[in-house]
């Protein structure tokens, strides 16, 4: 009996074992599911966050990593009209594997500072993104723009690049060219005295180290800068019957407290003194010399040395596609007379950088990188000759256009 008592304490205890071990078990798995299913929720919205912010991680960024005949032959399936007559390059393991790991991980594999990047505040990186691709662009390097050593408030007065101004008081915009404005007596188209291009510099004392003395410091100088550039290109474009304004403001010293951060808001203030002088402006031009080295910013054409150049659009601008759809018109041009001078159309974000770039103001406003800090000013002359020429064909073109409508509108 005694027995009996004890075998049914034994099974009673056993039963309630077991009854703890399934409540155990489904705690446990109730547990680990919860768990995934918050991790996976963090994981989604930690994506769409990401997506949001960094069109590097996009199809921008897959754009950018695959060649336009791909692009060609998937809308080729979609449209069977439409015929693309560019090559299909191969679509290879490591362009998908950098894409994959660059979009799970937000580190690229061709720039080894993204290891660092999240683990070092100070760190920042290049986030801009390939818009256009150029014949020969390597779509792991893009434009660099580096904050220079802070500036001497008081270095370059009274020179003849730097300005000695108030900030109250509106810059001579103006080109001295020599030449009379309407031509006369000749062929050339002309626009008759309108200045319809505006040149300046948000970044006016970018230089090269080739052209400075003491190569130690950053390339900036209040003499020798990329106003230089801006001017070259100014003069060209008069050449060819564009009228054109240029500032070359040095805002270092005509901004009372200036900023270096605050570049293109001074910049902007210029703009719109301009576009008040002048209603007849169309084309807007800010050109930068870039900060990456010379194995990524020059070209050789026909046995001379070019400063190749970096298209760069705001995407904090609302109607960036219209400023894309500009600086695409020089692109496209580039690479037909000159292929490899353009590296390039890239995007920025408010991520890693102003991101408005004041091209809000005008649709066909673009901010261009002539070159970089290894450049000379020499090739940045032919770069600037080769720009006032597809710049000119285009301004020409668009004025042919326009006649041919009203034409037909009356």
């Amino acid at each position: 009996m005694k027995r009996r008592i004890m075998l049914l304490d034994v099974g009673r205890e056993s039963k309630r074992l077991r009854q703890l071990l399934v409540t155990g078990r489904t705690f446990a798995l109730l547990s680990f599911c919860s768990m995934v299913f918050f991790v996976l929720l963090g994981i989604a919205g930690m994506a769409h966050q990401q997506s949001a912010s960094s069109p590097v991680n996009s199809m921008k960024g897959f754009a950018a990593a695959v060649s336009s005949g791909f692009f060609g032959d998937m809308l080729e399936m979609e449209m069977p009209s439409f015929q693309s007559s560019i090559e299909t390059d191969s679509f290879n393991t490591k362009q998908i594997s950098a894409l994959l790991i660059r979009a799970l991980t937000d580190i690229n594999p061709h720039d080894p500072k993204s290891l660092l990047a999240g683990e070092l505040p100070g760190m920042r990186l290049n986030d801009a993104f390939l818009i256009r691709e150029g014949i020969g662009t390597d779509t792991a390097v893009g434009p660099e723009d580096n904050a220079p050593i802070p500036y001497d408030p008081l270095e370059g007065l009274h020179t003849d690049i730097g300005t000695d101004l108030s900030p109250a008081e509106t810059p001579d915009h103006s080109v001295q060219t020599g030449k009379d404005d309407n031509n006369a007596g000749t062929d050339k188209p002309t626009t008759n005295g309108m200045k319809v291009a505006f040149i300046y510099h948000s970044h006016n004392r970018e230089s090269w180290y080739p052209e400075l003395t003491d190569q130690s410091k950053d390339p900036n100088s209040s003499k020798k800068n990329i106003t230089l550039v801006g001017k070259r290109l100014a003069q060209k474009l008069e050449e060819n019957g564009i009228g054109t304004q240029h500032s070359n403001t040095d805002y270092p010293t005509a901004i009372k407290d200036y900023r270096w951060e605050l570049s293109y808001k001074y910049s902007m203030k210029t703009v719109k003194e301009a576009i008040a002088s002048s209603k007849d402006l169309k084309f807007f031009f800010d050109i930068h010399r870039d900060s990456q080295k010379r194995k990524y910013t020059t070209v050789d054409i026909n046995g001379k040395s070019y400063a190749q150049v970096y298209f760069i659009i705001g995407h904090k601008n609302p109607h960036w596609e219209e400023n894309e759809a500009f600086a695409t018109k020089i692109h496209n041009a580039l690479e037909k007379k000159y292929p490899g001078l353009s590296r390039g159309i890239w995007g920025k974000t408010a991520a890693s950088g102003n991101a408005e770039y004041n091209q809000s103001l005008a649709a066909d406003s673009v901010l261009i990188e002539v070159g970089g800090v290894d450049n000379t000013l020499e090739e940045s002359y032919r770069t600037a000759d080769v720009l006032a020429g597809v710049i000119s064909d285009i301004y020409w073109a668009d004025e042919k256009v326009s006649a041919t409508e009203s034409k037909t509108a009356k």
